[in-house]
C-alpha cells in the first residue's frame, strides 16, 4: 500500500518537557488510523505537527510523499512560507475538538469561506457547502449561526468544513471530548460514513468501541512514544504493553 503519511522522529518539547520523543509512524493511504493514549501523552501535539500547526523541533512529516511545512536545503530542513504552508493545508483537513467555527459567519458561511479564499467562485462553492451540509444532516441550518446549534451540530458542521476543499487526509483531534454524552453518537456517525471513501483519517479519541468497529490501526501512544500499534484486534484484545493494558483496563471500567 502506498504510504499517506511518514512522521520520522517527530520530537518536540515543550521548555524543559518533552512531548514527543522521536515519533515514527506510517499511516496508510485510504487506511483509518486511530490514536489512543492518556491525557498529555502527545496526540495532540503528534496531529497537529502534521499540517503543521506545531513545528517540530526535529524530525519531519511528509503527505503524499512531500515534505510538510519545510523543504530540503543542502541537509538541513528549512522552514517554508506562509502561503506554501497554506497550500499544503488545503490537503489535510483538521477537525478541532472545539468546533473552531467562526462565531459572526453563518453555517454557509463557515463552510465556504476557505475555499472562496482559494480562488474557488463563490457559486461553486456554495454548490459544494450545501451538499456537504446535507451529508452531515444540517441542510436546514445553512443560514443559522453556530452559537443557535449545540455542539454536535457545530462538530458536525467542522466536518463539512474540513470536506469543504476535498482533502486527501482528514485529522480529527478528539472530536467529541467537548460534547455532552448524548450527542456523541451524532458525530461519530458522520466520521464512520467517510471510512471506506478512500480518504486517510487519523482519528484522536477515547471511544474504544468506535476504536474497534472503524479503525484498521490503532496506535497507542504514551509520553510522547509510540508504545503499540496493530489492528484493534491485537491492541484492543490483547495488548502486549503493561502500560497499553493498564490505560485500556482504566478506560474500558
Amino acid at each position: 500500500m502506498t504510504a499517506a503519511i511518514e512522521i520520522h522522529n517527530a520530537t518536540k518539547s515543550y521548555g524543559d518537557r518533552p512531548v514527543l520523543r522521536g515519533v515514527d509512524l506510517t499511516v496508510e493511504q485510504g487506511t483509518v488510523t486511530v490514536i489512543l493514549g492518556p491525557s498529555g501523552s502527545g496526540k495532540s501535539t503528534l496531529l497537529r505537527a502534521i499540517n503543521h500547526l506545531e513545528k517540530l523541533d526535529e524530525g519531519f512529516v511528509a503527505v503524499g510523499g512531500e515534505l510538510v511545512g519545510v523543504r530540503l536545503h543542502g541537509d538541513r530542513l528549512q522552514e517554508l512560507r506562509e502561503k506554501d504552508i497554506l497550500r499544503q493545508r488545503a490537503r489535510i483537513g483538521f477537525v478541532f475538538q472545539s468546533f473552531n467555527l467562526f462565531p459572526h459567519l453563518t453555517i454557509l458561511e463557515n463552510v465556504v469561506e476557505a475555499p472562496i479564499s482559494r480562488g474557488i467562485r463563490p457559486a461553486v462553492a456554495r454548490e459544494t457547502a450545501r451538499a456537504l451540509l446535507e451529508r452531515v444532516g444540517l441542510a436546514d441550518k445553512e443560514s443559522a449561526y453556530p452559537r443557535q446549534l449545540s455542539g454536535g451540530q457545530q462538530q458536525r458542521v467542522a466536518i463539512a468544513r474540513a470536506l469543504a476543499l476535498d482533502p486527501e487526509v482528514i485529522l480529527f483531534d478528539e472530536p467529541t471530548s467537548a460534547l455532552d454524552p448524548e450527542l456523541v453518537g451524532e458525530v461519530l456517525q458522520v466520521i464512520r460514513s467517510l471510512t471506506g471513501s478512500g480518504r486517510t483519517l487519523v482519528v484522536v479519541t477515547h471511544e474504544i468501541g468506535f476504536a474497534r468497529e472503524v479503525a484498521d490501526r490503532i496506535v497507542f501512544l504514551d509520553e510522547g512514544v509510540v508504545v503499540e500499534e496493530g489492528m484493534p484486534a491485537e491492541v484492543l484484545d490483547a495488548p502486549q504493553h503493561p502500560r497499553t493494558r493498564n490505560f485500556l483496563g482504566k478506560v474500558l471500567i
